[in-house]
């Protein structure tokens, strides 16, 4: 049965989307059809990270609206025949993004592929709760910063308020990302540790990506860091990342960070 996945957070430039791409194409490598979909109506920027803004004719506001079927504005990845692209619309205003037609949308997506990722806008506005409607998983990514923190917080409780799982009385499974991660300076106290951020959030990590310039290097060359011909760190905690949601049992690590720390701080977890 098709899972639907929404990247998520309160902040913007935390990295949801190239997460969305390399999630995406590490659930793809799985042989299972994946799809990444773009609901920054106005910005679009998933197909600029896929490598695939030239390939854009329709976009998910066309498919909404009637004037282009879903196979017309799926692009297939030329790399994975298992990944495709929806794009969003970079003329068009986040208001053409209506209930009706984004539930239509999913329907018709859960019927064709296993994973359905869905990238959201960074706050609390129409793109980003439509985003999250249909939600059965929340990636929700955040910087070790106290603002990017606060501001998932807040996006915590609008899955478990403004989803439709909500409505029916039920959860959406919610991970934690934690993106550009530095050790030595958490030690140091220039951003925050792991056991904090686990602490103000209280939901699972799902994974701690570097900081690296890999991921840089992979957005702007157009494609996601998990298909690089190098497994740098970045990648490898992506790979590990997507593992976990297709629940695979994979050890933590805490990069750069001691054994005994990662043990005291997920041992408690644990407990």
């Amino acid at each position: 049965m098709a899972k639907v996945i929404v990247v998520t957070s309160g902040k913007g430039g935390v990295g949801k989307t190239t997460s969305t791409a390399a999630l995406g194409a590490a659930l793809a490598q799985r042989n299972e059809k994946t799809v990444v979909v773009d609901f920054d109506v106005g910005l679009r920027n998933l197909d600029l990270v896929m490598g695939a803004e030239r390939r854009v004719v329709y976009d998910l506001i066309n498919v909404i609206q009637g004037d282009a079927k879903l196979s017309q504005a799926l692009i297939r990845d030329k790399r994975l025949d298992t990944l495709h692209l929806l794009p969003a619309s970079q003329t068009r205003d986040k208001d053409n993004l209506t209930s009706e037609g984004v539930e239509k949308v999913m329907a018709e997506l859960r019927q064709q592929f296993d994973w359905i990722i869905c990238d959201s806008p960074a706050g609390i506005e129409r793109g980003a709760t439509l985003a999250m409607r249909h939600a059965d998983i929340a990636v929700v990514v955040t910087n070790p910063e106290v603002s990017s923190v606060r501001d998932s917080d807040r996006i915590i409780g609008l899955l478990d308020a403004k989803t439709a799982k909500a409505e029916r009385g039920e959860r959406v499974e919610k991970h934690l990302l934690l993106t550009r991660y530095d050790a030595v300076r958490a030690e140091r106290g220039d951003m925050l540790k792991v056991d904090d951020v686990l602490e103000i959030l209280s939901i699972p990590l799902l994974g701690i990506i570097p900081e690296s310039m890999d991921v840089l290097r992979a957005s702007n060359i157009g494609s996601p860091v998990t298909l690089a011909e190098g497994r740098g760190a970045a990648a490898i905690a992506y790979h590990d990342a997507a593992r976990r949601l297709a629940g695979e049992q994979v050890a933590m690590t805490i990069p750069g960070e001691k054994r005994g720390l990662f043990e005291k701080i997920f041992g408690r977890r644990a407990a």
